[in-house]
């Protein structure tokens, strides 16, 4: 492996032969990360980047290590920040579950309100023609790459990328590395079927969606940090608190050195749903809950893409 190669906006690191992480630091918000697999000639990609300029390093970046440009893109899901710069790869077929196509459809640009002072540049929002319901295989030369959707998670439409020859996993924001799990989109209990089911693939190298490149144990801090709020939400749910007041009188502990630890609030909002019968994957009022994220963090979280 030839080990990793910095740009302005990311960090190219070759996990195993001829596949590839693009990590963007810190991982907060709209900083995430994408994956690059080569073979025999041919070349994939995981994701996209949020902002028109961060996409076009990405390209960069997959051409640097590409003998071409990708001609697949597997969006993981519709988060803008994933998806937006799937115009810059015109060569590409993108492919996603078939709720993401009708997600993103509905989201539209609408990332972009949420940090109006990043300069996300001229945006064109390029759906996938491709989608699938549970599972499909994708052949890049002589790499197989399984695209599995594995219920509400992150969102409702999370699709991850696994690398079964190479023992590579890439989750998209189903986990995330040192960055606080986010699922008011999905589910709590989903997310925590999910990561038991990624367990048993048993990879080796997890690409998450956000933060460093990570080994298994990366599987482990998710579930306790959602088994925690989980817990939250029963304790609150028993005491009378709103989901708000139960954020403010906890402590952190062993997650307060996560990123954007203000996701507290909109994932106790999912968890208290789930606890009062609500479905995985039911929607909540998600601008509601992020102002309300918000008004407990006192500013407009960090975005610094």
């Amino acid at each position: 492996m030839s080990g990793s190669k910095q740009s302005a906006a990311g960090r190219t690191e070759e996990i195993a032969d001829g596949i590839y992480a693009y990590v963007q630091p810190d991982g907060g918000w709209c900083l995430n990360n994408a994956g690059v697999i080569t073979s025999d000639g041919q070349s994939a990609l995981v994701d996209t980047a949020a902002t028109e300029a961060r996409a076009r390093r990405l390209r960069e970046a997959a051409l640097s290590v590409a003998p071409a440009a990708p001609r697949a893109v597997v969006n993981t899901h519709f988060h803008g920040d994933h998806t937006f710069g799937n115009f810059v790869f015109p060569e590409a077929v993108v492919i996603g579950h078939e709720r993401l196509r009708t997600e993103m459809a509905q989201a539209d640009l609408h990332l972009t309100t949420l940090w109006p002072d990043v300069c996300w540049g001229d945006l064109e929002l390029v759906l996938p023609t491709v989608t699938f319901a549970d599972r499909m295989t994708l052949h890049v030369g002589s790499v197989r790459a399984e695209l599995i959707h594995l219920g509400p998670a992150h969102t409702t439409n999370d699709t991850v990328v696994w690398l079964p020859e190479q023992s590579v996993l890439f989750t998209g924001d189903l986990v995330m590395s040192g960055v606080t799990p986010f699922c008011p989109m999905g589910s709590l209990s989903g997310s925590l079927d999910a990561i038991g089911r990624l367990r048993a693939l048993g990879a080796r190298t997890v690409v998450t969606g956000h933060g460093p490149v990570a080994g298994p144990e990366v599987l482990d801090t998710a579930e306790r940090y959602l088994r925690w709020v989980r817990d939250l939400a029963r304790e609150g749910i028993a005491a009378g608190l709103k989901p708000v007041e139960t954020a403010r009188g906890c402590e952190l502990g062993e997650f307060a050195g996560l990123l954007d630890s203000e996701r507290l609030v909109p994932n106790l909002h999912r968890a208290y749903a789930e606890e009062l019968g609500a479905a995985p994957g039911d929607p909540l009022d998600i601008g509601a809950l992020f102002a309300e994220m918000i008004e407990f963090h006192g500013r407009l979280p960090a975005c610094h893409a």
